[in-house]
């Protein structure tokens, strides 16, 4: 059994838990004392602990030891995902967070069909549970939603690193990753530097429009497709996702 604690709550050799964390202890995990208990500090350690006590509103847990331990991929991910609709959005920020994505941007764009949202708060905890089963040391950081086109055009003095994936044309998947750092590079000499920022942008359901494209080629972002069948939005941000792990990040 494993549970994500801030850091700052893990002090000392026994910590209590309350509210909404103890309660899925108690309810879910069916946790009793003498149970053993994994924490995550969410900053690449975990402490082996055990249930010292259990009542109806808080979680006595004893902190047995420290122990180092990261799961995290090396590839410094940010997916800008165009808000889809329902619960399109919740299976994104899922997926995406099980496949080592490190931050995700909600964007709002020309055809988002949603424009305003009240989720910030339910995609967070997606994520932490995301983060809890499948084993992961960090969670990644869902930010507020942001305009697209305006975010771009605030961030222009940095030379972004990554991939706009456009239905309508782009160069193959390959080919942008060695444009990342040289045309003249085969695929297979290809080198990113794993430190820095990688963007992923996904388009909502209708993608994204010809002038948005430009100004994110023009932030540095390259064009590029998945291939000659047009995906749901939520299938493309989980492809695109898998794909640079492989290319680039652990899954390889």
């Amino acid at each position: 059994m494993r549970i994500i604690l801030p850091k700052e709550q893990i002090k000392g050799q026994r910590i209590t838990i309350s509210g909404e964390k103890a309660r899925y202890l108690i309810s879910v995990l069916r946790c009793n004392a003498g149970d053993e208990l994994q924490v995550f500090d969410g900053e690449g350690s975990f402490y082996k602990s055990r249930i010292s006590g259990v009542d109806n509103k808080e979680v006595k847990i004893d902190l047995l030891e420290k122990i180092p331990f990261d799961t995290e991929s090396p590839l410094n991910l940010i997916l800008m995902q165009g808000i889809l609709k329902g619960e399109k959005m919740d299976l994104v920020i899922q997926k995406a967070t099980e496949l080592g994505v490190k931050e995700i941007i909600p964007a709002i764009t020309g055809r988002s069909q949603v424009r305003e949202t009240r989720k910030s708060a339910r995609w967070r905890k997606i994520a932490e549970e995301a983060s809890r089963q499948s084993g992961r040391t960090g969670i990644p950081k869902v930010h507020e939603p942001v305009d697209f086109s305006s975010w771009l055009i605030a961030n222009s003095s940095l030379k972004l690193k990554g991939f706009i994936f456009w239905e309508e044309g782009g160069v193959t998947i390959q080919d942008a990753r060695c444009r990342i750092q040289d045309k003249n590079l085969h695929p297979e000499s290809c080198i990113v530097n794993h430190a820095s920022p990688f963007f992923i942008a996904i388009g909502p359901e209708g993608g994204f429009t010809k002038e948005e494209v430009k100004l994110a080629e023009s932030m540095g972002l390259i064009a590029t497709s998945l291939g000659k069948r047009i995906l749901r939005a939520e299938t493309a941000a989980i492809s695109a996702a898998a794909l640079v792990q492989f290319l680039m990040g652990d899954m390889g």
